[in-house]
């Protein structure tokens, strides 16, 4: 009974110096820290917190022009480039509904659309100049009329048209199918070039000689 009573208190005795070891094995001297493993889960945060759901985008005629210039494949200059944001369809019914008819339209979202020509251009017989232009649109259920303004970095919904420079109208046709975001891309057409603007189930073509 005296032998078990005497392993007992050795037991003790060697628990408490490993005790005292462990906590005293911190080379600064610094206070234990202990970590409980937590019960909560992590909370669900977006991946990508704030992105705009309209980003800007860019289109330059020759198409991919940097790209061709970064690798030295360029044949000819640049001509023009078309700064837009890209709205979503997201369901909604876009002309007529969400787009007024006979209301202006900042051809994009956000900040106004922007246009330049780097020479001279015309666009259905009307000589413009190059240089940098807002570009936007006022659409009808049969055709756009689009407008190149002066009144550069301005906010899309709040163009000064008294500024306008430039005014043509353009048929529009039905697509076969919705685009889902809004569209804008030059491409090479008989005589110079043409930007083709698509969302939802319209297009519209602006033909621009040089």
């Amino acid at each position: 009974m005296f032998a078990t009573h005497k392993y007992n208190v050795l037991a003790l005795l060697l628990a408490s110096c490993m005790i005292t070891a462990c906590q005293q094995k911190n080379p600064k001297g610094n206070p234990p820290v202990t970590i409980t493993p937590s019960t909560h889960s992590a909370p669900d945060i977006p991946l990508q917190i704030g992105l705009d759901k309209s980003p800007m985008d860019m289109s330059y005629y020759p198409v991919d022009y940097p790209k061709l210039k970064m690798t030295k494949h360029v044949t000819g200059p640049l001509i023009a480039r078309v700064i837009y944001s890209r709205p979503q369809k997201g369901g909604r019914i876009i002309f007529g509904d969400v787009l007024k008819y006979g209301s202006p339209w900042r051809l994009g979202a956000n900040e106004a659309t922007e246009i330049e020509f780097f020479k001279d251009v015309s666009i259905l017989k009307k000589n413009v100049p190059k240089g940098r232009y807002v570009l936007y649109a006022i659409p009808y259920e049969d055709k756009w009329t689009v407008v190149l303004n002066n009144d550069l970095f301005t906010w899309g919904l709040k163009i000064d048209s008294t500024l306008d420079a430039y005014k043509v109208s353009i048929p529009i046709a039905k697509t076969n199918y919705p685009f889902e975001v809004f569209t804008m891309e030059f491409e090479k057409a008989n005589k110079g070039m043409k930007l083709v603007m698509e969302w939802d189930s319209v297009r519209a073509i602006l033909p621009i000689e040089y």
